[in-house]
């Protein structure tokens, strides 16, 4: 039990404890040492919070960036390269230091992942020795800093129509970079507009007379801190929040790169101007190429995580501090907490933040597998880009609906810029459209589901899917989709069979489950007949695809919710009988049936739920959420989110 918790000494009967070092443990898991290491950085470093406001742009995005180089020189941003560059060896470690990284100031956050993921990792992952005896020992140090100079002022999500061009003249012996026009220049790139040396430049390769797709080269952008000729980099300017990353504009003209500066881990071109590569078909090298850069989903997913914490740390203890208005004549006046409504707003987004975590632990492992060649095959990397965007949309947009709603819970103190909900709000907003545009990247989950990750997968478009799809018996995508099976096991999950209307059960994970397969399943089969009936109708591939991708995004958002599920309901199974179970299993609980209820009107149309049982799961969420409501504050310190970041004096005292 929390000793600073004001509830303690109102509550009516004790409660029962939680062991919060032991729950703190459960969550760290086997990455707790290099979490501890950025928890002793961040609390060392925790005075940028006060210099984000305190300085002005340019000093506090210098600021930034001397904590970054410091970081580096710490090992924790490098845990993720190989030792014999001075990293780590571990991905996994590297994506932990990430999201507990996230528990601070979120600039220092986004430049580092600009300098060690996207930077670098796009070195580590499409360069080759060359490269990487080159570059990644400085890179790595924090001697080198650079950018990722993919997205274009006309060309965001769509990055097969980057209009960049690299030319290759063979007789140079060199690469040709130019911006063909203002459409295509490179636009929002973080550490462009002061601080990047070399750049990784995605651009249209042009070798022999023809166009081989978009590749990444390595153009240097200053030397000395002086901009290079042929090249222009313009300020981005002041934003919405992360002022401390300096985000700018690139132009190219004509500048000139030796042969060496493609990055040719999947293709090359020769001195004479031949192009070379091991995968022939163009798409599917595009996409295995685009693939290696999955980290930086998952690490923006897991950061989203991270802000939720800090924001419900924040708001649960206002709420057992803060007291409004007297229950009765003469009474004390309440606490926020104790009132069910402040309960209903808090605690199943709390529920869903220890979802997401596991979830992300289930992500993060994948990842892991992958990229340290334990499960490196062509569809557990599919498997892994589609699980890394699902979870990286949920968890991106739980951050912003988290800091939201508890900065509502704490009133008008809560918008006050001395507390942390400003720049909380102001810095993850755009989580959720870097790193891909969270309905694009549900899309592609989508695509996946419908084409069952076939080999087919990279090489089709949307119009691809609609003809991969309907070129099928239909019956076969529903029969994967196996409605009637899953709907018998509900029904086997309740007493009397099909008695919809009991209240027994709810709190059954195999229910649960079996809802939210349901669902998705569903989906499924449904938005292949919406397919299929639009093809039979001689319609447009393209304007069938439009019209139903309001399904493609409900199907992917079920999908994702079932796989968060999935995780906690794995992750409280693997668990002893004792403490920890019995913490989490209420808030799984809670997570799943908080769900189902927000989908209820789903769920009735769809014959799944009678009006007596939607009332029952209300009154069971009421439920949880007051059976929870004592633990809380042990729940949200379990999270181990350093004090001296909250940043929420006038909110805590």
């Amino acid at each position: 039990m929390a000793p600073d918790d004001p509830s303690a000494a109102t509550s009516g009967s004790p409660r029962p404890e939680i062991d919060v070092d032991a729950l703190a443990g459960l969550l760290d898991g086997g990455y707790a040492g290099i979490r501890d290491l950025v928890r002793t950085d961040l609390v060392a470093h925790a005075s940028v919070l006060e210099d984000a406001e305190r300085l002005d742009t340019d000093a506090f995005r210098e600021r930034v960036r001397d904590i970054v180089v410091e970081l580096a020189a710490t090992g924790q941003p490098g845990m993720g390269f190989p030792v014999e560059y001075g990293g780590g060896g571990d991905v996994g470690a590297s994506v932990a230091a990430f999201e507990t990284l996230a528990f601070g100031d979120l600039s220092v956050l986004v430049k580092s992942g600009v300098q060690f993921g996207l930077f670098g990792g796009a070195i580590l992952h499409l360069g080759t020795e060359r490269h990487h005896d080159a570059y990644l020992p400085d890179l790595v140090a924090g001697r080198l800093l650079g950018c990722f100079a993919m997205t274009e002022t006309g060309h965001g999500s769509n990055v097969q129509a980057l209009g960049t061009v690299a030319r290759y003249d063979p007789e140079a012996g060199e690469f040709v970079v130019t911006t063909t026009g203002d459409a295509a220049r490179k636009d929002y790139i973080g550490n462009a507009a002061r601080h990047a040396e070399l750049a990784v430049v995605f651009a249209q390769l042009e070798a022999g007379g023809e166009s081989r797709g978009v590749h990444a080269l390595l153009v240097p952008l200053r030397s000395g801190g002086r901009v290079l000729p042929g090249v222009e980099i313009e300020d981005d300017g002041l934003k919405m929040g992360l002022n401390g990353v300096d985000n700018g504009r690139i132009r190219f003209d004509g500048v000139r790169v030796p042969r060496e500066a493609l990055l040719n881990r999947f293709a090359d071109v020769t001195p004479d101007g031949t192009y070379v590569s091991s995968i022939d078909n163009p798409d599917r090298r595009f996409f295995t190429m685009l693939g290696t850069l999955v980290q930086g989903r998952v690490c923006v997913g897991g950061a989203g995580v991270s802000v939720a914490k800090v924001a419900l740390t924040i708001a649960v203890k206002y709420g057992v501090r803060r007291r409004q208005f007297e229950t009765s004549a003469g009474s004390d006046e309440q606490l926020l907490l104790d009132y069910g409504l402040h309960q209903r707003r808090l605690l199943p987004l709390l529920a869903r933040t220890y979802a997401l975590h596991f979830a992300q632990d289930v992500v993060r492992g994948q990842l892991h597998d992958v990229f340290s060649g334990h499960e490196d095959d062509p569809r557990a990397r599919r498997r892994l880009e589609s699980r890394a965007a699902a979870t990286k949309a949920l968890g991106t947009w739980h951050a912003t609906r988290t800091v939201q709603e508890c900065r509502e819970a704490c009133g008008g103190a809560g918008y006050l810029a001395a507390n942390r909900f400003a720049a909380l709000k102001a810095d993850s907003d755009v989580f959720t459209t870097f790193e891909g545009d969270n309905h694009v990247l549900l899309q592609l989950v989508a695509k996946g589901l419908l084409t069952d990750h076939a080999g087919e997968f990279e090489d089709l478009d949307q119009l691809g899917v609609v003809r991969y799809v309907t070129g099928l018996a239909v019956e076969t995508v529903i029969e994967k989709a196996s409605v009637h099976k899953l709907l018998e096991r509900v029904r086997d999950l309740l007493p009397g069979g099909d008695a919809w209307d009991q209240e027994a059960g709810l709190l059954d994970s195999e229910y649960q489950l079996a809802m939210l397969r349901y669902r998705e399943e569903h989906m499924l089969a449904g938005l292949a007949r919406r397919l299929k009936r639009g093809i039979d109708q001689k319609r447009d591939p393209g304007a069938v695809f439009s019209q139903v991708q309001d399904h493609v995004i409900a199907l992917a958002h079920a999908h994702a919710e079932r796989l968060v599920l999935e995780a906690f309901v794995d992750a409280c199974r693997a668990l002893p009988d004792g403490g920890d179970k019995l913490a989490l299993k209420p808030l799984c609980d809670l997570f799943a049936l908080s769900t189902i209820e927000a989908d209820r009107a789903w769920f009735m149309e769809h014959g799944r739920l009678t009006v007596q049982r939607s009332k029952a799961i209300t009154r069971e969420v009421n439920g949880l959420c007051r059976g929870i409501r004592p633990h809380a504050v042990d729940l949200v310190d379990a999270w181990r989110v350093p004090p001296e970041v909250l940043r929420a004096g006038d909110l805590l005292g």
